[in-house]
């Protein structure tokens, strides 16, 4: 069972490779015909507002008791999960 210290790590790096693909993502909506720009575009924000989420999760997770913090895990994780699904089905998309 991963410790609390190597959990933040795992999804701190998890955001850090996520971020990496939205400018990915980005660069490719950037180039887009005009018509499928917008379209892009509201993906894009979609994931940023997950990732937004995820990272005020984490700070709870970080700030919460020793006790608690198992229980924001489950809710960091279901999102997490929810937002990697977002990400590849945006990825998909923008092959």
């Amino acid at each position: 069972m991963e410790n609390r210290k190597e959990y933040q790590g795992k999804i701190e790096a998890q955001l850090s490779e996520w971020g990496a693909e939205i400018d990915k993502l980005k660069a490719k909506a950037d180039k887009a015909a005009a018509d499928t720009k917008q379209v892009y575009y509201d993906q894009i924000e979609a994931l940023h507002a997950k990732q937004t989420s995820i990272k005020e999760k984490l700070q709870e997770l970080k700030a919460s008791s020793d006790d608690s913090w198992r229980d924001l895990k489950k809710e960091l994780d279901q999102s997490w999960n929810q937002a990697k699904d977002a990400l590849k089905k945006a990825v998909d998309r923008f092959k």
